[in-house]
């Protein structure tokens, strides 16, 4: 289609990556409509937003809380024009991304290895989530958001700095979601947080694949292939004896996917701590990151709840000082 741009997020889609999808194609249209960016780019397609894969029970809440469609599954870039959200990185993009005509990026991750001929609207902020990002843009923009958006805006928030646990929380995260809180009139950030993070601990019935790779992301480190999983859970306890069928799934990943290690994150987002399963090729490489030696196949990080901040980085550090 070539009047369409997608406007699609990561790999194993996640509620920010949805629903800004969502809320950017929105605020794209309004764009086309209105004129509003015709000053900087010209925007002459419409927008449709996309997902890459199944979207999980949070997500699926979210989106029916609010009145909204599960977005077509979009997985091979090729020939396409896109709108990429919520990440800057190939190995969590599209299939053949270096065939696709890239329009624009919108992200508050580090800026990743995706590269584009010519210039774009590229905005990435150092924030706790791209909803908050989407929020400043409408503003900037003028573009009113109807409350159903703002309403999934807002749980994308809430989501993504675990009701404002996360290290990754900024005070401007706080200020969009009290803004978008009136709107929607939710009196209650943390009744609704805390609603939607339960729909993330509901792994009765997964698989224990299906349970690593609900938000699952590759990161090249120091040239070694390094998986990270996360799934945040109300109670960790919830998931313990499942831990040795989960660890056996990882070693069968870790194999197939030809990994040098494989980590996943249980987060218990009321303890504020993560259990850290490794499999790795160097168990070493764990305490070098988190100063704690692995206890057989897992580790307790006290106050450790962001991948992106908490966990990435050391694994990086300890990686490079191999």
């Amino acid at each position: 289609m070539k009047h369409v741009v997608y406007v699609v997020g990561h790999k194993n889609p996640d509620t920010d990556s949805v629903c800004s999808a969502i809320a950017l194609a929105y605020l794209w249209n309004k764009w086309k409509e209105t004129g509003k960016l015709n000053n900087m780019m010209k925007i002459d397609v419409e927008a449709k937003p996309a997902v890459q894969g199944d979207i999980n029970a949070e997500t699926r809440f979210v989106l029916g809380k609010f009145g909204f469609e599960v977005p077509e599954k979009l997985t091979d870039a090729s020939g396409k024009k896109v709108v990429l959200i919520d990440h800057s990185e190939k190995g969590q993009s599209l299939d053949n991304i270096d065939k696709a005509e890239i329009l624009a990026i919108i992200d508050h991750h580090k800026i990743g290895d995706i590269t584009t001929p010519q210039p774009i609207l590229f905005v990435n902020l150092p924030v706790g989530c791209t909803a908050t990002v989407l929020k400043l843009l409408f503003d900037n923009t003028g573009i009113e958001i109807p409350k159903n958006v703002a309403g999934i805006l807002l749980s994308s928030i809430l989501s993504d700095t675990v009701v404002f646990k996360s290290p990754t929380t900024t005070e401007l995260d706080k200020a969009v979601a009290s803004d978008l809180a009136k709107k929607v009139g939710v009196t209650d950030l943390t009744k609704l947080g805390i609603e939607i993070k339960s729909k993330l601990s509901e792994i009765e019935g997964m698989t224990a694949r299906q349970i690593i790779m609900r938000d699952f992301k590759d990161f090249t480190m120091a040239g070694k292939k390094v998986g990270i999983g996360q799934v945040e859970l109300v109670d960790v306890e919830a998931v313990k004896p499942r831990i040795d069928e989960i660890y056996e799934e990882l070693k069968k990943i870790k194999t197939e996917g030809k990994y040098h290690s494989i980590f996943l994150m249980l987060t218990d987002i009321i303890k504020e701590g993560t259990e850290l399963v490794s499999v790795t090729d160097d168990p070493k490489i764990v305490e070098k990151a988190f100063g704690k030696k692995l206890e057989a196949k897992s580790v307790w990080l006290p106050k450790v709840m962001s991948r992106k901040k908490e966990v990435v980085p050391p694994l990086e550090k300890a990686f490079a000082s191999k």
